[in-house]
């Protein structure tokens, strides 16, 4: 499908992209921080429950931490569907978001790589995940100066990602979209010197298993194919969410350039590290182990 195409999908896909707009328009009649905190409500107690997002969530950490008890997994399901309730508004408010994050200082053994990357013109590729808001790092680098693009695989509702991915648009480089005509402009511009993000934990048909949390997914090794090929610094970033909606920005030390294999373990090992550290900040919601 061109961008210029109409998508189109399914009548549930219609309908639960009729909802999403609906609850994103009635969210936006809120000053910020209240329509944070109303999308984040609705998503925890109507939404994720209808759209079966809590149960799932509840399902992936049962298979984890089978240790967890019912209390604690339905608490942290909640917690997990207010933050994508909260994360999915903030990424609709894109400039509220960025002069929201206008004081929020970046930090980590990251800064001087990347400014030194900068100062010679190397390609970057930042790696992260759904974990917080992935998109607040980029804000605060872009105010930084830092134009940076990104390679997303579209969405399976394809009514609601043809919106959605105008959010991606608007925070500084080109974004593109997985396939042989956006991955062509990728690699153009990565070797023009261009820094770009990956989100590399959601399953990828074809892929390896590799281990994630004590269990096997399917885990593209593109990011770090792409960093070896085009000698890019590869470099893990979060936006972790704290107080509703404020965000520590942690621009974590490059992973060495290895195999394409090793350099995955790693960035799956400095994910999982944050998971276990705070399991409510990743989207459990995702079907991770297939």
């Amino acid at each position: 499908m061109s961008q210029s195409d109409p998508p189109v999908g399914t009548w549930s896909h219609w309908l639960t992209d009729k909802a999403i707009r609906s609850a994103i328009g009635l969210a936006h009649a809120l000053p910020y921080r209240a329509r944070v905190a109303f999308m984040g409500a609705l998503t925890r107690r109507v939404i994720g429950p209808m759209a079966g997002y809590k149960a799932r969530s509840m399902t992936n950490l049962q298979r984890i931490w089978p240790e967890l008890d019912f209390a604690a997994r339905r608490r942290i399901a909640s917690e997990v569907n207010d933050n994508l309730g909260r994360t999915l508004i903030e990424n609709y408010s894109s400039s509220d978001l960025a002069r929201h994050l206008a004081n929020t200082q970046a930090t980590g053994a990251g800064l001087a790589p990347l400014a030194q990357a900068r100062a010679d013109g190397r390609a970057v590729i930042f790696v992260t995940a759904h974990f917080g808001n992935y998109e607040a790092p980029r804000h605060v680098l872009t105010r930084m100066g830092y134009t940076i693009g990104g390679l997303y695989k579209p969405m399976s509702n394809p009514y609601f990602n043809d919106h959605y991915v105008k959010t991606m648009q608007d925070i500084s480089g080109p974004v593109f979209e997985k396939g042989p005509s956006g991955t062509r402009g990728f690699v153009r511009f990565l070797k023009a010197g261009g820094m770009a993000t990956l989100l590399f934990d959601v399953s990828e048909p074809g892929a390896d298993r590799l281990p994630f949390l004590g269990h096997p997914a399917k885990t593209s090794l593109a990011a770090a194919t792409f960093a070896l090929k085009f000698d890019a610094l590869l470099i893990p970033y979060f936006g972790t969410r704290r107080n509703g909606t404020e965000f520590d920005v942690e621009i974590e030390a490059p992973i060495p350039h290895t195999s394409a294999l090793d350099m995955t373990l790693e960035m799956t090992r400095r994910l999982e590290a944050r998971v276990t550290d705070t399991p409510s900040q990743w989207f459990w919601v995702h079907r991770r182990w297939k």
